[in-house]
């Protein structure tokens, strides 16, 4: 479904990407582990061109992204994106936090566009939180309303950076709650994070990262049980695995 080959990217001095290569099935949920400053989070954005690669090539469902004549906005649409800060509107509710690109973007009418949103919050476990300003939500709320967001519009890919590491520990299990009914319902998707125990118990295939590389992969038994590289050893010791 998404794939990348000899993805490199540079900020100023700093080579965050070198050449990753990364594929991913239709159904599959992938994570990506490593220390910070490893990439992870860059290789997710450049998934997506939400950062432009400086050299490589990304294909979505056929499609190369990098193509001057693609519509990224259009394919952006298929490809959800949660991030660690929440980004929604604090003037807007729950639900016209979500019937906004509904409207402006997709063209339903107000109607359509509300019936879209509350189905989403229902799915989240919000639906009585529908005229709640972000002000008056819990971290761990605001961040289910954001996925609520993502989903209405349909994408076939879901990514997530760091979608826990802004929520206090207690408000962390319903956010995970959530991207594992996702991952039941076969939901794919592409998740950077430290929440190892949930890599463990839900991923496909987990991917470990360092200096810009993608060093090992392979399922969560093999790369929390029996790393075969020494960086991914080191830091399975230092996160106490």
């Amino acid at each position: 479904m998404l794939e990348a080959h000899g993805l490199w990217k540079k900020f100023g001095d700093f080579q965050a990407l070198k050449g990753v290569d990364f594929t991913l099935e239709t159904g599959e949920l992938v994570f990506i582990i490593g220390p910070s400053g490893s990439g992870k989070s860059t290789l997710l954005r450049c998934l997506n061109r939400l950062e432009e690669p400086s050299d490589g090539v990304v294909i979505f469902e056929g499609v190369d992204l990098m193509d001057r004549n693609v519509d990224i906005n259009l394919m952006r649409r298929r490809i959800g994106m949660v991030f660690q800060q929440f980004n929604l509107y604090p003037h807007l509710n729950a639900r016209d936090n979500i019937t906004l690109a509904l409207r402006k973007v997709l063209g339903k009418s107000r109607s359509e566009a509300n019936a879209v949103a509350e189905k989403m919050l229902e799915r989240v476990g919000l639906a009585d939180k529908a005229e709640s300003h972000p002000g008056a939500l819990s971290g761990g709320q605001q961040q289910r309303v954001a996925i609520a967001r993502a989903l209405a519009l349909e994408p076939a890919v879901m990514l997530f950076d760091e979608p826990t590491s802004a929520l206090d520990p207690e408000l962390v299990g319903s956010v995970l709650q959530v991207m594992q009914q996702l991952r039941d319902a076969g939901m794919t998707m592409v998740v950077v994070s430290h929440e190892m125990r949930f890599a463990r118990a839900a991923a496909d295939r987990v991917i470990f990262m360092a200096d810009g590389q993608i060093l090992e992969e392979g399922t969560p038994e093999e790369i929390f049980e029996a790393p075969k590289h020494q960086r991914t050893r080191e830091f399975m010791a230092e996160i106490g695995q």
